[in-house]
């Protein structure tokens, strides 16, 4: 893999260039105050709004209000952000595998992402169930864990750079890296902080002890952390001097927002820290309307003339939601009524061990589709920048 083309959210689209048969690419859809917010901008004002409603009602009230209301816009947000993919990533999965104009690169990550991953992931969760093993359960929950970090980090990178190609402005490849590197140290300081000599926790009713974080791990991705975040800064001042200003206040707060807020610095609020699963999935869900509203629109036209565009995100939105429910609901209920007997439901296994682990292999399988579907060797990202004005400016 070369180093100058990171895979990613929607990265490598970004390292074509901003220009489509030579003018600058423009946005298409929302204007620029909806952007902001979509990627990621909402995220301050949420803060002051946090705050004054812990002084209106109290921390136990608010945090049961915003508890009670996180989890049931997970049905309509969350849920349907990883089902999605699912779609995205099979659809034309036979022709991406083995059709004439797939590169061998191609062929190799859509087969591990789409037949390899989940297989391995299959036998690991059935043999952990089976064995009622809670500690190899446990190993699959941090893995999800240690990747989530991972996936929010580099969403925002690619978010960042496709937001700015679509505003003219391009980044060399040394400039991308240091983007790069920024994101990858926020992701592993992240993992490492706090420092853990080894708790025992319980997630999804699963109980099992954490792998061990040593100080000197967390003070040394500290380090890193911020060294990264001063040549980012060095790199983005010089080159705002060289071209007299950058256009990148919504692409800046989108990654910003991605690593420092979402990933490391998340607890920060004990209010906003429940609508963070939602801002992240916003963010990715902005950009699949994106995709797929570009292709509806241009298959509405010659010489396809096929359903309307607002038919065709309409089916993908309820299909989206209706796989939700089916993954993270029906399917692992269902499961867990059952084949957990009465007796287990006591063990370190939990009542809900299907649930754990059905939420945890889509979690992880979501992170590896991810990880192929946006990378520019899929023909569909030039959506991502194809012209069209929504009259969004340059913001």
């Amino acid at each position: 893999m070369s180093t100058t083309q990171p895979p990613g959210f929607a990265a490598e689209v970004a390292l074509r260039g901003a220009e489509v048969d030579g003018t600058p690419a423009r946005r298409r859809g929302v204007g620029p105050v909806a952007e902001f917010l979509l990627v990621g901008g909402a995220t301050p004002f949420l803060f002051p709004l946090a705050w004054l409603l812990r002084r209106a009602i109290g921390l136990d009230a608010s945090e049961y209000a915003l508890g009670f209301f996180t989890f049931h816009l997970a049905f309509v947000v969350n849920d349907p952000h990883f089902a999605v993919t699912y779609f995205l990533f099979y659809r034309g999965f036979r022709g991406r595998v083995l059709g004439a104009g797939a590169s061998g690169g191609q062929r190799a990550r859509y087969l591990l992402a789409g037949i390899g991953a989940p297989l391995l992931m299959l036998a690991w969760a059935v043999a952990a169930l089976t064995t009622r093993s809670a500690f190899g359960l446990g190993l699959l929950i941090q893995l999800m864990f240690l990747l989530v970090g991972w996936h929010y980090v580099k969403q925002g990178f690619g978010v960042m750079l496709v937001l700015a190609a679509r505003r003219g402005m391009r980044f060399a490849p040394m400039e991308r890296q240091t983007l790069l590197a920024h994101c990858l140290a926020g992701w592993a300081y992240a993992w490492a902080s706090p420092a853990d000599p080894g708790t025992e926790v319980e997630e999804k009713g699963v109980v099992y002890t954490t792998l061990l974080h040593p100080i000197w791990l967390e003070r040394l991705t500290q380090v890193v952390f911020l060294a990264t975040a001063c040549a980012l800064l060095v790199v983005l001042a010089r080159k705002a001097i060289r071209e007299r200003g950058l256009p990148l206040v919504t692409p800046a707060t989108a990654l910003l927002c991605s690593v420092w807020s979402w990933s490391i610095y998340s607890s920060i609020d004990p209010l906003v820290v429940y609508v963070i699963p939602a801002l992240h999935s916003i963010q990715y869900l902005y950009f699949v309307w994106l995709l797929r509203s570009g292709e509806a629109r241009e298959r509405e036209g010659p010489p396809w003339f096929e359903t309307s565009a607002g038919t065709r995100l309409g089916i993908l939105a309820v299909s989206a939601l209706g796989l939700g429910w089916v993954l993270f609901h029906a399917a692992p209920s269902t499961l867990d009524d059952l084949l957990v007997a009465r007796r287990d439901r006591s063990s370190a296994m939990g009542a809900t061990p299907y649930f754990a682990a059905i939420y945890t292999f889509v979690n992880i399988h979501h992170f590896v589709m991810d990880s192929v579907i946006w990378r520019r060797e899929n023909p569909e990202t030039r959506y991502l920048r194809s012209a069209g004005d929504s009259g969004a400016g340059d913001r």
